[in-house]
Parts: C-alpha cells; sequence; structure tokens
C-alpha cells in the first residue's frame, strides 16, 4: 500500500510517498515559493540524487498538480500512475478541542476544520488548500488529517488553562493547546522501544528542539504538559521566536515604539528568539560559528537557549513527581551537542548522570547518551512526523 503524506504551509508544500508493507520512501521532496517568484520544486530521489525544477507555481492546487506529476513521471517517478496511491495523509496544525486523534476527513471535518482557523490563520487555510487540491486532483481517494494539537489533548485542566476571566475560555477557546504533538509521541514511543521500556508505565520528558521547538511531560503514555500554549509562541526561546515573556513587556514596548497588534505579533514571532539576541542569525549553526569567533551575544544566545530548556525539563520533572526518561530530537536536539550538554549541565540532583564525552559524538541517531549507572536515562531519537502520519492514515484507511 503506497501512502502520499503531504505538509502544506503558507507557500510551500512538503511531501513523501511511503510503500508502507516495508516502510520505505519512495519519492520526497519539497516545493518553495508557491505563489511568488522564483518558485521551485527540489526532489530528493532514494540513491540521495538531487534534482531541482524551476517554474512558475500559482497555488497549492497547481503545486499538487506538479508534484503529482513528477512522482508518476517516466523520468523522475516511481509509480506508472496515480491509481498506485491509496491514500493521503496531512499534516494539519490546529484542530482546537475538536480533535483528540487522526481522522478520516469527511466534509464535516474540512467544516470543523475550518472553524479552528482563527486559532491557527497562518497554518490551518494552507493546511487546507492541500486538502482540497488532492479532492480536485484524485477525488476518490480517501485523506486523512493528523493534528499536531491532538497528542497534548490529554493534558489536565489545571495544565492547559491560562488564569484569565474563564468567560473567555469558553467564548474564544482561549486555553494551552501545544503543538509538535505527532513528534513528541513518536520520539517517546521510539525512546521506549528502543530502551526496552513499557511506555505505558514511565515518566518521559521530550525536547523537541529546532527552529520551533517544543517540551512534553508524558507520564505512562499520555501528554499531561507542553511548553507551547495557544500558539507556538509560548515556551522556549525560538529561532525567531520570543518564546515565554512577562506580557507587560509587551504593552510597555508598543508605548514607547508606537507600534500596532500586528508590528507587535511581528516582533515577537520574526524578529526575536535567537536571531534577536544574537543579532547573527535564527540558524543555530550559524550562531555555533559566532560563538566559536567570540561573539559575545552569540554566546549570551546560547545560554539563554540552554537555561530554557533546562527550566522546563526541571519544572517537568517537579510536575511528574520525578522523571524516567528524557529524549532529545529535532534539528537541534538530534545535532547539537552543546545544547544537549548545556541544558542538562547540574541535574544530577534529580538522578541523571551525563556521559558527557558520549555526547560530543552523537549525531542524527538514536543513542544513549547517560552514563550506565544514571537513574534517568538521557537517549537522542531522531524524529520521523511523516512516518507517524502515513502510518495513522494506513490505520484509520484500514478501518
Amino acid at each position: 500500500m503506497k501512502i502520499l503524506v503531504l505538509n502544506c504551509g503558507s507557500s510551500s508544500i512538503k511531501y513523501q510517498l511511503f510503500e508502507m508493507n516495508d516502510l520505505s520512501i519512495l519519492a520526497k521532496g519539497t516545493m518553495e515559493k508557491i505563489g511568488l517568484k522564483g518558485s521551485f520544486l527540489k526532489i530528493e530521489k532514494p540513491n540521495g540524487d538531487k534534482v531541482v525544477f524551476e517554474g512558475e507555481i500559482i497555488d497549492h492546487q497547481a503545486g499538487i498538480e506538479y508534484i503529482l506529476g513528477v512522482i508518476s513521471s517516466e523520468k523522475h517517478g516511481c509509480i506508472a500512475n496515480l491509481d498506485e496511491i491509496n491514500a493521503v495523509g496531512h499534516r494539519v496544525v490546529h484542530g482546537g478541542e475538536l480533535f483528540n486523534s487522526s481522522v478520516l476527513i469527511t466534509d464535516a471535518v474540512i467544516k470543523a476544520i475550518e472553524q479552528t482557523i482563527e486559532l491557527a490563520p497562518l497554518h490551518n487555510p494552507p493546511n487546507l488548500k492541500g486538502i482540497q487540491a488532492v479532492s480536485s486532483v484524485m477525488p476518490k481517494i480517501p485523506q486523512v488529517a493528523v493534528f499536531d494539537t491532538a497528542f497534548h489533548q490529554t493534558m489536565p485542566e489545571h495544565a492547559y488553562m491560562y488564569a484569565l476571566p474563564y468567560s473567555l475560555y469558553t467564548k474564544y477557546g482561549v486555553r494551552r493547546y501545544g503543538f509538535h504533538g505527532t513528534s513528541h509521541r513518536f520520539v517517546s514511543k521510539q525512546a521506549c522501544e528502543f530502551l526496552g521500556k513499557d511506555y505505558n508505565n514511565q515518566r518521559i520528558i521530550t525536547c523537541h528542539l529546532g527552529n520551533g521547538a517544543s517540551l512534553a511531560a508524558i507520564q505512562n503514555g499520555e501528554s499531561v504538559d507542553t511548553s507551547m500554549g495557544l500558539t507556538p509562541l509560548e515556551g522556549l526561546i525560538m529561532g525567531t521566536r520570543s518564546g515565554d515573556l512577562d506580557l507587560g513587556v509587551l504593552t510597555y514596548i508598543m508605548d514607547k515604539e508606537e507600534i500596532g497588534i500586528n508590528s507587535a505579533n511581528t516582533l515577537l514571532n520574526k524578529h526575536s528568539g535567537m536571531l534577536g539576541i544574537s543579532g547573527v542569525s535564527s540558524d543555530m549553526r550559524e550562531i555555533s560559528a559566532a560563538v566559536a569567533q567570540g561573539n559575545k551575544r552569540a554566546e549570551l544566545a546560547y545560554n539563554m537557549y540552554n537555561y530554557r530548556v533546562k527550566k522546563y525539563i526541571g519544572s517537568y520533572a517537579a510536575a511528574m513527581g520525578g522523571v524516567d526518561i528524557i529524549v532529545f530530537t529535532g534539528g537541534i536536539g538530534e545535532n547539537n551537542d552543546f545544547v544537549r550538554a548545556g541544558a542538562t549541565e547540574g541535574l544530577a540532583f534529580m538522578g541523571l548522570e551525563m556521559d558527557f564525552d558520549k555526547n560530543k559524538t552523537i549525531k542524527g541517531t538514536e543513542a544513549i547518551i547517560s552514563k550506565s549507572n544514571s537513574k534517568v536515562t538521557c537517549v537522542v531519537i531522531p524524529t520521523n512526523e511523516e512516518l507517524v502520519i502515513a502510518q495513522d492514515t494506513l490505520i484509520i484507511v484500514n478501518g
């Protein structure tokens, strides 16, 4: 059975085509700058070769048609025709309180997703465009929605509510939802499989660290807390997002700089975080290079980043009455040993004994980076959200 996984952004489409019999990837690629000048599709073949196609892509409909054409082409494709694709799985960022698991897409589901657009105005509309485009090109194919927020719907009320007038929750759904749920779910389960532990009897802290970053506290197989909130802005310091912030700071800046809501939103989401502190970049690799060259602001950014991760690890250990496994994942979590070391340094008091020498050697592979006598096991587990979407799609389509 072949399943196509789509992740549609505002001006991009990421895709992977899976052969579910052996979980192999038949095709994968990324389309960028949809609706803009310089549109292109970059595909990565199973043998590692990369091919770039340039051309005008006016919208997601045209983009998906282009992708399907390449997948089924004689020269660059891997299937003879589109009938070989059995189902399509979509990443949908926000499911609100309406969805606590992945679902088969129907007209009713589409209407429900539309209701959550105001909670994720930048993400859900392009997710819906992808669904509609597939419906237009392949109207009979089953489609499944996999929500970033669904895994965190097990959070208890005292963890997801804000200390605001309760009427704002009942009227507008103002509460904490959390994101990266597909990743947190995958790596927490994979860590237990890797370690031979019972997933439903562990206290796990998962650290998804990329340009966007979040932590989750997972107790006995359920998410009980996570660092992102109503939007992906809350929590850790990120590439361009501020993370946790005294709201008084925001109103003070808005008054002093004489800016409105839209400008303030752009400031917090696009010009803050590691970029805003370092003045160098939002990319941790470039910041690392600046630190090596003695850049003090880059060093400050690094230290702030690690400190914030460490604070959340400590708070989640307290919330769960301890921790058994700490997982690092995401582009930074899997590859940056400096961040892993900084975020776990000084945690021996709670039973974590890191093997810092081994930590330096690990990049992008499953590995234990704590000492053998450590009461808390720390591991690196590469995430695979696309595989989770494909597996959920397979389960749902098969009933």
